[in-house]
């Protein structure tokens, strides 16, 4: 046996538990969801092959038709939320300064924690004596105070810059130290009107707003699936900045310090530098997001009877609520029919995805 025999041997003996696991778990399974979905079987009797039935049901239940529906807003919603802000965070993380390793093991910390030790965490935020409506008032009692002080930042700011302009100074609007002294006098003034009376804080706001049992919707999507949008970008967003780092690493520094001395600020660098530079790596945090998004289901099912079901149904839901239907036989045959519905789909949106970033001449 030669040597290249022997290291295809080896090759094909690790992956061996590998393949064996998927053709069990991945394989098998999905070729008996497939032969399911066009039978009539509840697991207590004989399965009977009734074709495209199951897929002609589907579109005449209430609760998938919603399911899809959310399952579409949460992905759309969620996915461009997640990758524009974990791509921001990322950027700046990015940079070198003092303490940052303590600063992206802080954002990652959130990917570590479990999602139901997560989600319970905000099932208890979002009550209506919960900490999100607590925050909500207090902001709202504070509000002259921080419209004061934002007005004095951006005054101070601004008298800082035309200073340093004046003097001959390269300075640009939001430079750091200039910026923390216009941050620390607007707040020391600000503290000072409150404490003389001068800026009258108001009283207290109690705001009682339902976040979880509810059927109220806000510009069509229901508030509960929006509390759970709210929890799913906090948790996933870690992650994803973890990848677009390890993306950034790659972009030369020299770009940005040409753009810095073209005039560039950092918005400009940002779009113009750091975007096109790693849009393989956004193509593909793009993709996980989407895949994960369109297959959410731990948050509802956690979320459970705190909050009404048709209002935060997802695909992946539908299929679990019809396969184990509690005191119900199950309906096999239409849990199979919405399972492979849901791969489809989620396939059929990662390849349009593929496309039009293909035509952009992107990836």
């Amino acid at each position: 046996m030669t040597f290249h025999q022997k290291r295809t041997l080896t090759a094909w003996g690790f992956l061996t538990p590998f393949l064996v696991i998927q053709g069990i778990f991945f394989v098998y399974a999905a070729v008996r969801a497939v032969y399911f979905s066009f039978t009539d079987y509840n697991m207590f009797n004989q399965a009977q092959f009734v074709g495209l039935a199951n897929y002609a049901n589907l579109f005449r239940e209430a609760n998938f038709l919603k399911a899809l529906r959310n399952t579409v807003a949460f992905s759309l919603i969620v996915t461009t939320v997640q990758t524009f802000l974990a791509l921001v965070i990322a950027s700046i993380l990015n940079r070198k300064m003092k303490g940052i390793g303590f600063f992206r093991s802080a954002f990652y910390l959130p990917s570590i924690a479990s999602s139901v030790v997560i989600t319970v965490i905000f099932l208890w935020l979002f009550q209506r004596r919960g900490f999100i409506n607590f925050i909500s008032g207090t902001i709202q009692s504070l509000g002259p105070a921080i419209v004061t002080a934002a007005l004095l930042f951006l005054l101070f700011q601004t008298g800082f810059y035309l200073y340093e302009r004046t003097k001959g100074f390269p300075i640009r609007f939001f430079d750091a130290p200039t910026g923390l002294l216009s941050f620390f006098l607007s707040l020391g003034i600000t503290v000072l009107g409150t404490m003389t009376g001068i800026i009258d804080l108001g009283p207290g706001v109690d705001v009682d707003f339902v976040w979880l049992q509810t059927r109220q919707t806000v510009m069509g999507i229901p508030v509960p699936l929006i509390a759970i949008m709210i929890q799913n970008t906090f948790t996933t967003i870690p992650t994803l900045m973890l990848i677009f780092i390890a993306g950034l690493q790659d972009v030369p520094g020299s770009l940005y310090e040409a753009a810095s001395i073209d005039g560039a600020g950092p918005v400009r660098q940002f779009l113009s530098i750091t975007v096109p530079s790693i849009r393989p790596v956004l193509f593909l945090v793009t993709t996980m997001g989407l895949i994960g998004t369109l297959q959410m289901f731990d948050q509802v099912a956690i979320f459970g009877d705190a909050v009404p079901q048709e209002s935060v149904i997802t695909l992946a839901y539908f299929v679990y609520d019809r396969m184990f239907p509690g005191a119900q036989l199950p309906e096999v045959g239409l849990a199979s029919a919405a399972a492979m519905f849901l791969a489809l789909f989620t396939f059929a949106a990662v390849m349009l995805q593929r496309l039009v970033i293909k035509d952009r001449g992107d990836v």
